[in-house]
């Protein structure tokens, strides 16, 4: 549940910090005091959408957070682990700069308005005041029903699998009326691939043919470069072998009047045998160069011919093997194109695991919609409407879409021997109101988040019917944690707790100040709901008395 509500410099709230308690606590003040923004911070708290208006005239930035209780094991502790937020406590807060921009943080860590929004499905419902009115459409009815039932995973995977055979059908189709382009184009890729493979290209061999080429274009070079090495090592008169061998031999006659000269004769014996192993390395290459012209002509033959196919081609020589190796796909999927029995079985296989998932949706949302007629049609007997129906259709569709094999619609009759219509049809503002409230009631009974929301969602109901919403609210109170926004004292009057929302001056502009109430407050604050201006004390017995004083 909600324990804590930190709000600076938000609209016309400059600092609040309030501490909810369980329950059912109802949040009332004159019009325009600003109840609703209380409503509006916790929403952005939860993720929603933030713009520079939210920032307090005046102010650089407003900042929000919210506090809420974690139970261990629960699927929210799950979420934050799995997140990497600490499980120990839910700390959603939200900066926004005046510049429109802002920034989330959950438990400290910054966090993406996604997952915001994703932890606030675990944590809180919020009705507006004009939620009832969104019942009108039907893909607001759908999802109702599917939320109702915890089908939105499976009307997911049935919008998933329509877009998989929408896919194949459009292939085929496509294939059908490509044929001959697709026919040219394996023609087409067939030559290439031929062309290409011709070259018996291989890029590992690749680069040790390059280094061949270098080596038979300058074999006389190589030639001579080694015969004056060698000749300059140890064949010429002067050879360098020979002068470091006459070295050594000095030296060692003269380690007999000086044993120190031992370890500079060690150095010269040691470069002595590394010009050796020199020497016969170089006479060893010189009997393998040889001057091949034809070898020659075989490898620039080679060469040339995969430079030009790489420029025809546009690519880098090494480039070659993987351009033949998507020509290779690609002709296999022209041979799939090609072949028309292969396409319709893909599309028939994806039709048929569409309506398999589409038929089980069906099938959950009747079950949803038999228990949906009953809880509201009875909540219609309570609220003023007695002999009211509530029904939810279904209608078959000539062609499937990606919500279904049907459309949702959900019909009334508000009083008995009327008949049953649409709801966007049939139902007053008033009935409207009142079917929208008790559908909202028990789609929260019905939800699993430990706090439920409702601002102002009683405009149009009054008398009696206001006392029945305000029992139904009571009632929801006492497994979760409900907060309502209202003008109505019938429904105030059955709330736990109570805290009254008031405009005051400050310096230039208005602020709005929360007071929690007492039990003198609370029949003040009825009796002010009751009797407008001027309160009686007639006024205030009523109040009490609503308020079981």
């Amino acid at each position: 549940m909600l324990r804590r509500l930190y709000i600076r410099d938000y609209v016309i709230v400059d600092m609040l910090e309030l501490e909810f308690a369980p329950g059912f606590g109802a949040l009332t003040g004159e019009t325009g005091a600003g109840k609703s923004i209380l409503v509006d911070a916790l929403s952005l708290a939860l993720g929603e959408r933030a713009d520079a208006a939210s920032v307090r005239s005046g102010c650089d930035k407003a900042e929000i957070s919210a506090e809420f209780a974690v139970t261990t094991g629960s699927p929210l502790a799950a979420w934050l682990r799995a997140n990497d937020f600490d499980d120990d406590a839910c700390l959603l807060r939200r900066v926004i700069e005046g510049n429109g921009r802002s920034r989330g943080y959950i438990n400290g860590v910054p966090a993406t308005l996604s997952q915001m929004r994703e932890a606030a499905d675990f944590l809180a419902d919020i009705h507006g005041q004009h939620a009832h009115h969104s019942l009108l459409r039907a893909d607001a009815q759908r999802q109702l029903l599917d939320g109702l039932a915890d089908l939105g995973p499976l009307a997911e995977a049935v919008a998933s699998l329509h877009a998989a055979w929408r896919k194949a059908k459009e292939a085929r189709l496509a294939a059908e009326k490509n044929a001959e382009a697709n026919a040219r184009e394996r023609e087409m890729l067939t030559w290439q691939v031929k062309e290409v493979s011709g070259l018996g290209f291989d890029a590992g061999a690749w680069a040790e043919t390059v280094i061949e080429h270098k080596r038979l274009a300058h074999a006389a070079s190589l030639q001579t470069g080694v015969e004056e090495a060698l000749e300059g090592l140890s064949e010429g008169e002067q050879a360098a072998m020979w002068q470091v061998e006459r070295i050594g031999a000095r030296l060692r006659q003269l380690i007999d009047y000086d044993p120190s000269l031992k370890g500079t004769l060690e150095v010269i014996e040691g470069a002595q045998i590394q010009l050796q192993e020199a020497a016969h390395a170089l006479r060893h290459y010189r009997d393998r160069v040889d001057v091949d012209p034809a070898r020659l002509g075989e490898v620039e033959s080679h060469m040339r011919a995969v430079h030009d196919a790489a420029r025809k081609y546009r690519v880098q020589p090494e480039e070659l093997p993987g351009l033949l190796a998507s020509w290779g796909a690609r002709l296999i999927e022209l041979e799939t194109l090609q072949d028309a029995a292969v396409l319709a079985d893909r599309e028939a296989q994806a039709r048929q695991a569409y309506l398999a998932k589409a038929e089980m949706l069906g099938k959950g949302r009747r079950k949803s919609a038999a228990s949906l007629d009953k809880a509201v049609t009875e909540a219609m007997q309570q609220l003023a409407m007695p002999g009211g129906r509530f029904e939810v259709a279904f209608e078959k569709l000539p062609e499937s879409a990606a919500h279904g094999l049907e459309n949702v619609e959900f019909r009334v009759s508000a009083h008995a021997g009327q008949p049953l219509g649409a709801l966007s049809r049939v139902a007053s503002g008033g009935e409207l109101s009142r079917i929208g409230l008790a559908i909202q009631v028990i789609a929260s009974a019905a939800g699993k988040v430990p706090t439920l929301v409702f601002d102002e969602v009683d405009v149009g109901i009054g008398g009696g019917v206001a006392e029945i919403v305000g029992r139904l609210l009571k009632q929801l109170g006492g497994e979760r944690q409900v907060l309502c926004v209202t003008h109505l004292p019938q429904v105030a009057a059955q709330a736990d707790w109570q805290w009254t929302i008031a405009k005051e001056e400050a310096g230039k502009g208005v602020v709005s100040r929360v007071t929690p109430l007492d039990r003198d407050g609370r029949i003040e604050e009825i009796a002010r709901m009751l009797g407008g201006v001027k309160i009686t004390p007639t006024t205030r017995k009523h109040a009490a008395e609503m308020l079981g004083y």
